[in-house]
């Protein structure tokens, strides 16, 4: 039977990280791919332009689990800061069995000279945010807005490196990092704004004074994120 579209670019994607988690990401091959799946390289090309679109893909089904999870019975009924953290731990727990293949990818986008590729890697890190926010619910605007943003940016950047090291029973450290940075946040929300907004921010771990820009914020944590890939980096070789 023929395979649709999408069970093929499905494929290519589990081929390429099953390739990646036997020996490394760097190692992984499109020719390779291709031979495995018994396809051309032009099947491939037809959903990948390069092997890095194949993280995006890997990742965006992060992205989809975390909405999903979003549906979930009970989760209007969590606090804010609760429907944060239970988004932020689907999208790693869906990365979880392939943790080493997800540090291998980070080092591969934050390798000197790879402008091409950082550039829209910091463009789809605030698309998972802002699909977070919709999830979560979050109706703050204008400045309030700006700045729930660059802190559930950062928080959640911090956990992703945190989680990368963590080998911790169903990443248990990772969790409580977590709860310890919202219950930061939400503590610092209150002091700027005083009172709680309607279903308030978990998350705004921004000094008052902060400009309300997400992309200073986002290159300060994917610096603190490539702290901890040249060791991850030097094993894949």
């Amino acid at each position: 039977m023929k395979k649709s579209k999408l069970e093929i670019r499905e494929a290519i994607v589990d081929t390429a990280v099953t390739i990646a988690e036997s020996s490394s990401w760097e190692a992984v091959h499109l020719f390779d791919v291709a031979s495995e799946l018994n396809i051309s390289l032009d099947d491939i090309r037809a959903h990948f332009r390069e092997k890095e679109d194949l993280i995006d893909a890997w990742f965006d089904r992060a992205d989809s689990q975390m909405l999903k999870a979003s549906e979930t019975v009970g989760f209007l009924a969590l606090s804010p800061r609760e429907r944060l953290h239970h988004l932020i731990m689907a999208w790693l727990d869906n990365l979880a069995v392939y943790r080493q293949v997800a540090r291998q990818m980070i080092s591969a986008k934050l390798e000197p000279g790879h402008l091409h590729i950082q550039i829209p890697a910091i463009m789809r890190i605030s698309r998972t945010v802002q699909w977070m926010r919709e999830a979560a619910q979050r109706d703050t605007t204008f400045v309030r807005r700006a700045l729930e943003e660059t802190a559930l940016t950062a928080i959640y950047l911090a956990t992703f490196a945190y989680w990368m090291r963590d080998e911790s029973e169903n990443s248990q450290r990772t969790r409580d990092f977590l709860t310890h940075k919202l219950l930061l946040a939400e503590s610092l929300d209150r002091r700027i704004y005083g009172t709680p907004h309607k279903e308030t921010m978990s998350n705004s771990a921004a000094e008052p004074s902060a400009a309300p820009e997400t992309s200073p914020v986002i290159e300060s944590s994917l610096r603190t994120v490539a702290t901890i890939m040249p060791e991850a980096h030097a094993k894949s070789g």
